[in-house]
């Protein structure tokens, strides 16, 4: 059987080796699965020849055994979504900006704040930003 060679990047077997692309992240992670599972290396030690810990090999055995080979691939990590500006926040700034186009982000993330929503100053801004609700500025004098 096949085993994955880290120096040379590649599988290799008896017939010969196949080169794995350095970005190809879900071929890693099937060898080590392999290597723990068939190759009789075990867990720990497969997890540690391809730099992973133990509790991620699981992690990973278990997902691909739930949904294959795809399951392998990296997802974003973090929220996914603006879980403190939501679009009834975002709503309720604009509205808030359109009654009283002088007041500042600080002002307004504090009208929020007291009517019970949950928003930073910076996330006030933010959405300022993201809708162009910024001040106008006074046009500069062409006076020369």
């Amino acid at each position: 059987m096949a085993q994955f060679d880290l120096t040379r990047r590649a599988l290799v077997g008896s017939g010969g080796a196949l080169a794995v692309r350095d970005d190809d992240e879900v071929t890693r992670k099937l060898c080590m699965l392999m290597e723990g599972e068939c190759e009789g290396l075990g867990p720990v030690e497969a997890a540690r020849k391809f730099g992973f810990s133990k509790q991620r090999y699981f992690q990973l055995r278990a997902a691909f055994l739930e949904a294959g080979a795809g399951a392998l691939q990296s997802r974003k990590r973090g929220p996914k979504s603006h879980y403190r500006r939501t679009a009834e926040v975002v709503r309720q700034v604009i509205r808030h900006r359109f009654l009283d186009p002088d007041a500042s982000a600080e002002v307004i993330a504090q009208k929020l704040t007291q009517d019970g929503w949950t928003i930073s100053i910076r996330s006030v801004q933010r959405v300022f930003e993201e809708f162009g609700l910024q001040k106008k500025t006074p046009p500069l004098s062409s006076q020369g």
